[in-house]
């Protein structure tokens, strides 16, 4: 059993006994914890908050702890249902309330649940932020409500509508263009809520062909659910019969945004953000972020349209305070999550969907054609597996002093620019590893590159 208390909510493993997985006295804790900082934290006068589920196995049986521990708290709650976590974002502005709770854990096999916590403004929690909560937690310094005080239940099933007409309504998604395309476009839901919102959005757009592999929202997973290219056999194989223009590939909670070519091959996770970004900038210029671990290609992109690129720390809300901080026209992370501030601060699978549908109508380009236009780079990543009790820090601030003559971006563990590559190292916060990240022009320099450091790593 497996329970991980960060910054960013609590996620584990369903059953176990308390504090060694996800058990229902955790949900209960963290819940209370969380309401408890957002009645002292919050500014709105909202006694409201937001709960969404993706379609996991124990999703119905979460919710109804969240939706318990709220209203003992004195809290009303939207319970909006099954939904992704950009609509849930979304939610939480869209009903004016104090905060919102994610019952998702994303990318993570079946067994797993979590919290997601949400501010008033519909974003995560910031680092400060998340430890309050845990140390509230970890307190039980939270005080339930009495009997006339305890909050009511409202059901609002309506905001799966109101994100995609949200979508449609942005001046860059083009519904026409789209439709006159005339594309048939394939979907992988793994079984989750994209199921449900996804060709809905699809439909809306004017592709009238959808042809849905995995759209049944009933949580259990076809395929280990992250979006990458080992998960994604079957999509690809199904693309390769000639079925579709494009297939899109999401993970549970609709977040992530994963592309497949006419032909099956990978358009590659990197690239969903870099080539929606290059259709945002070639008409709103403007500057751009992503975290350190992402690809260079978007940096490229960037300045290919007169732009400026910044970096930031693994992690959305480092990224969403990096955009802030920079006015950037659009953000996100390698991992296929795109952050378009005109709709919302928040990673946004439907968002991508529509941008790149309209980049491709106006193209008129096949997908592997469009997705060679941009400048080819492939990461690799390890890691190492070190001795408990090792001093991660010392190592590596001895990497850093040993590549000094390079540039270094040490705000997240150390990441070293060369010439035509990069290397990134950060260390995990729940194993004694090393992560270790390369990017360079093909896969076996990347390789190489990453070998190169760990063997600096271990002579150490």
């Amino acid at each position: 059993m497996s329970l991980i208390k960060s910054i960013s909510g609590i996620r584990g493993t369903i059953g176990g006994r308390p504090g060694e997985g996800l058990s229902p006295l955790d949900v209960v804790k963290f819940t209370a914890a969380f309401a408890s900082f957002i009645a002292k934290t919050s500014t709105r006068d909202s006694r409201t908050i937001v709960v969404g589920r993706d379609a996991r196995l124990s999703g119905s049986m979460v919710r109804d702890l969240v939706v318990g521990t709220l209203t003992g708290m004195g809290f009303d709650v939207v319970d909006i249902d099954l939904a992704s976590t950009p609509t849930t974002e979304l939610a939480v502005t869209g009903e004016g309330a104090c905060g919102g709770i994610i019952i998702t854990a994303s990318h993570n096999p079946r067994q797993w649940n979590a919290l997601k916590l949400l501010n008033e403004h519909g974003e995560f929690l910031n680092a400060e932020e998340g430890a309050e909560v845990l140390r509230i937690a970890a307190a039980d310094d939270f005080t339930f409500a009495e009997v006339d005080a305890l909050g009511k239940v409202y059901t609002n099933t309506t905001y799966n509508r109101r994100h995609i007409e949200q979508v449609l309504a942005l001046p860059l998604v083009d519904t026409e263009a789209i439709r006159k395309a005339g594309f048939t476009v394939a979907v992988d839901a793994v079984n989750s809520v994209g199921g449900v919102i996804i060709p809905q959005l699809l439909r809306a757009l004017g592709v009238e062909k959808v042809v849905e592999l995995n759209c049944t929202a009933t949580g259990d997973f076809a395929h280990t659910p992250e979006p990458i290219p080992e998960n994604l056999t079957g999509i690809s194989d199904l693309m390769r019969t000639g079925v579709a223009d494009v297939a899109f590939v999401v993970d549970p909670d609709v977040d992530r945004l994963a592309i497949v070519c006419e032909n099956g091959e990978m358009f590659g996770e990197e690239y969903t953000l870099v080539s929606v970004a290059d259709y945002v900038l070639s008409h709103a210029p403007g500057n751009t972020v992503s975290n350190l671990s992402s690809s260079r290609a978007l940096r490229d992109v960037t300045e290919a349209h007169g732009a400026s690129y910044s970096a930031a720390a693994v992690g959305e809300v480092n990224v969403t305070t990096k955009m802030k901080a920079t006015c950037a026209v659009i953000g996100g992370e390698g991992n296929g999550g795109v952050i378009y501030p005109e709709l919302h601060y928040g990673r946004d699978a439907l968002v991508g969907v529509a941008l790149f549908l309209t980049l491709l109508a106006k193209s008129g380009k096949k997908v592997s054609e469009l997705r060679k236009q941009y400048p080819a780079y492939e990461i690799y990543k390890s890691k190492i597996q070190l001795t408990e009790g090792i001093d991660v820090d010392a190592i590596l601030a001895a990497v850093k002093d040993k590549f000094a003559g390079e540039r270094i971006t040490d705000i997240d563990g150390v990441k070293i620019d060369f010439a035509e590559s990069w290397v990134h190292l950060r260390k995990s916060n729940t194993e004694p590893i090393i992560r270790i990240y390369a990017e360079a022009h093909t896969a076996d320099e990347a390789k190489a590159l990453a070998d190169r450091i760990r063997g600096v790593i271990e002579s150490l």
